[in-house]
């Protein structure tokens, strides 16, 4: 006992250690304390907070490969099993069933990657077969100790804790088989660790994006976080000296007045971010206008905002041909960036610089609960909707994210998707820089051919789209292009399987696809190399609830509604903030979805996009999903969507639009009948358009199309 009262002092003094909700350590036999493995010394931070009785469970066969390994790994404080055994579990079991105590690092190695890797499944067969109490813990730092197997940065000393979860009982689960059990309840149990991650993370690490961007930039100043299509670097110090100067401008130009709303009309360059986080430390909140949706629409946009001021630039109006007059006649000041830059003065940078050198967290605002950023949704079935966003959403969301996809510090983003659109913006941006990546930003999605270049010339590992931009990039890379990506994400549409094929059989890569809502910050679930379910949008993220409410017509599923700190605090519009407020923390998506036992999200539509044909619920949604990629005769080019027209006899009626002149109205049948749908799923014509209208994301613009096959 006095020896580890000793270890203790030593690792208060020399790592800050600290030990949160120890007093569950109590708990009675039979136990299993289930911590994170990222170093070497975790069995160390763990022992010195542990009685007696407890025993930490080693590898007999590993503690043969030297001397120091025997002493550490073969005495009176370890319960060493043959790994190589198929009896190795067995015999932990009938220790728990004695009323034992055991510590079990049930990821079985240290972490390549810093955060949870699997768990192995004699997890769950030692939970589904003892009825051994669980108590989680996550080692929080220790993955930045010199004694670590990962390739990123490390330090000496840095600051550990531990943090012991609350004891928890494992569902039972008899009318399973005992494989179906373990795999379920080691599920469970990654579920919990994950969840405490991200619950330990924003309880103790910094409660806003800028915060934590400032955090990562005092520990890592020289790393190269950004860099745009002119090929200028900027490293976290750079980047944030930056934000404070521009910081400091707004407060002269825009004043004191906290909380005012900035509209911010720029592209996908450095200056956009730059731009974004200083108006964040000068207390505004800025409000991204989507310049793809037209003069009219941003207009609208601004009006909702109460805009009076907006940032932008002078070359980017002119390159977008954006005519800046309507805004100067609605009132509106342009606040242009070149001006803003010729004002500076060398003192100011050098004042900044020197602060930010020495204080690199001095002048963040610590309150979470502020509207961080205004977004606009797509307006693809009605008028955009303004989105506010809290900083406790949007550090949330990313918390969520980086605790489920293995992300390392080596890694490269490339963001070609525009930062007015919430996946763009949070997921291809703030993640990144929350997590010290490197970030390429490209200004526009639609260079198929330029961008497969760009990503192999910086090599990027990580890459986002959508399922029309992939298929875009498809067409016109070559196959050594995406050599260097290993984690690809696709949101915003439904993934086809045609493209998914194609990435995998051309550049061997899987696409993992998501699915989110700007409301919701905006990632609700998401495929990972770890937990895949192709055809699926993947798992919802740790610390979100959902529930799925009947529809009328929908025999399978429901209209899905979710909860969590990632969900918005409301929206500009009172008629829909009213409707929001009125579920009282759950957001109602709209789509109708599948949830299967494992926890997969499959959308099946979204209910706007239900026809109701001879009291049938049909999904416009299913039958593009059976039609895309059906005709490669007509080349990848080829899109078909699917429209409902009033009909006097059966309700509504389905047609087929598509941008292929020589498509025939059999084909389609012919189609959807050799893949099951049912003849109300038919359409009964098809129409011809020559360009199939998307949004700036990608996405089919249904209310624009509805509107040309009105005319």
């Amino acid at each position: 006992m006095e020896l580890r009262k000793v270890v203790r002092f030593v690792a208060r003094l020399i790592f800050r250690f600290r030990a949160f909700n120890e007093g569950v350590l109590n708990t009675p036999g039979p136990v299993l304390l289930i911590p994170n493995h990222v170093s070497w010394l975790d069995w160390l931070f763990v022992y010195v907070c542990l009685d007696d009785d407890w025993k930490i469970v080693t590898s007999s066969t590993t503690a043969q490969i030297s001397w120091l390994h025997r002493r550490m790994m073969l005495n009176r404080l370890t319960f060493p099993v043959d790994t190589t055994s198929p009896f190795a579990v067995k015999r932990i079991a009938e220790f728990l069933k004695s009323g034992g105590r055991l510590v079990l690092f049930a990821e079985g190695r240290i972490s390549l990657t810093g955060a949870l890797m699997k768990l192995y499944e004699g997890t769950g067969f030692l939970l589904h077969k003892t009825d051994a109490t669980v108590i989680t813990c996550y080692l929080r730092g220790a993955n930045r100790f010199r004694f670590i197997r990962h390739r990123g940065w490390t330090r000496w000393f840095p600051k550990v804790t531990i943090h012991f979860g609350e004891r928890q009982s494992p569902p039972k689960l008899p009318h399973l088989s005992t494989m179906m059990a373990r795999r379920r309840l080691t599920g469970w149990l990654y579920d919990q660790m994950v969840r405490q991650q991200v619950d330990v993370e924003m309880e103790q690490g910094p409660a806003t994006v800028l915060g934590a961007v400032a955090e990562a930039a005092g520990e890592r100043p020289r790393d190269v976080v950004l860099e745009d299509v002119t090929l200028q670097q900027l490293t976290n110090r750079k980047f944030m000296t930056g934000v404070r100067v521009l910081a400091g401008q707004w407060r002269r130009i825009l004043g004191d007045l906290p909380g005012e709303r900035v509209g911010v009309l720029l592209p996908n360059v450095n200056a956009t971010p730059v731009v974004l986080f200083s108006l964040w430390m000068a207390h505004k909140i800025p409000a991204v206008l989507n310049y793809s949706t037209g003069l009219p629409t941003m207009l609208a946009c601004v009006r909702l905002a109460g805009l009076k001021r907006i940032i932008t630039s002078r070359l980017f109006l002119e390159k977008a041909r954006i005519d800046p007059g309507p805004f100067r006649e609605a009132g509106l000041e342009l606040i242009c960036l070149e001006d803003v830059r010729a004002s500076i003065t060398a003192g100011q940078k050098l004042g900044c610089t020197f602060e930010q050198v020495f204080r690199p967290r001095a002048g963040v605002p610590p309150d979470q609960s502020e509207t961080a950023v205004i977004l606009f949704t797509s307006g693809s079935e009605g008028t955009p909707k303004g989105v506010e966003l809290t900083h406790t959403n949007l550090i949330s969301n990313i918390r969520q994210m980086l605790a489920v996809i293995d992300v390392v510090d080596a890694d490269r983003m490339f963001n070609a998707l525009p930062l007015f659109h919430s996946f763009g913006l949070s997921v291809g941006l703030l993640l990144p820089l929350v997590r010290g990546l490197y970030t390429f930003l490209y200004p526009s999605p639609l260079h198929y051919r330029m961008v497969p270049s760009v990503i192999y010339d910086r090599a990027c590992t990580i890459m986002l789209g959508t399922n029309t931009f992939l298929n875009g990039y498809a067409r016109k890379a070559g196959p050594y292009d995406f050599r260097s990506v290993r984690l690809l994400f696709a949101g915003a549409e439904k993934l086809q399987e045609v493209t998914a094929n194609t990435w995998a059989r051309q550049y061997g890569v899987r696409i993992l696809e998501g699915y989110g809502a700007t409301e919701c910050s905006p990632v609700i679930a998401v495929n990972t190399p770890l937990n895949p379910g192709f055809g699926s949008a993947g798992r919802f993220l740790p610390g979100m609830d959902y529930r799925l409410e009947p529809v009328e017509g929908v025999a399978e599923g429901g209209r899905l509604q979710v909860r969590g700190r990632n969900i918005m605090r409301g929206y500009l519009n009172d008629e829909a903030n009213a409707l929001f407020q009125a579920l009282r923390g759950w957001y109602d998506t709209g789509d109708i979805v599948t949830v299967d036992p494992d926890g997969f999200v499959t959308i099946r539509g979204r209910l706007k996009r239900f026809a109701k044909i001879s009291g049938e619920m049909v999904s416009l949604t299913a039958v593009e999903e059976a039609l895309a990629g059906a005709f490669p005769h007509y080349g990848l080019r080829c899109e078909v969507a699917v429209l409902s027209l009033p009909d006097e006899e059966k309700g509504e009626r389905l047609i087929a639009v598509t941008n292929e002149s020589r498509m025939q109205l059999d084909e389609i049948r012919a189609v959807l009948r050799a893949r099951g749908l049912p003849n109300l799923c038919v359409p009964r014509e098809v129409r011809f358009t020559r360009e199939i209208p998307k949004l700036g994301t990608g996405k089919v613009n249904h209310r624009e199309l509805e509107s040309r096959i009105a005319d």
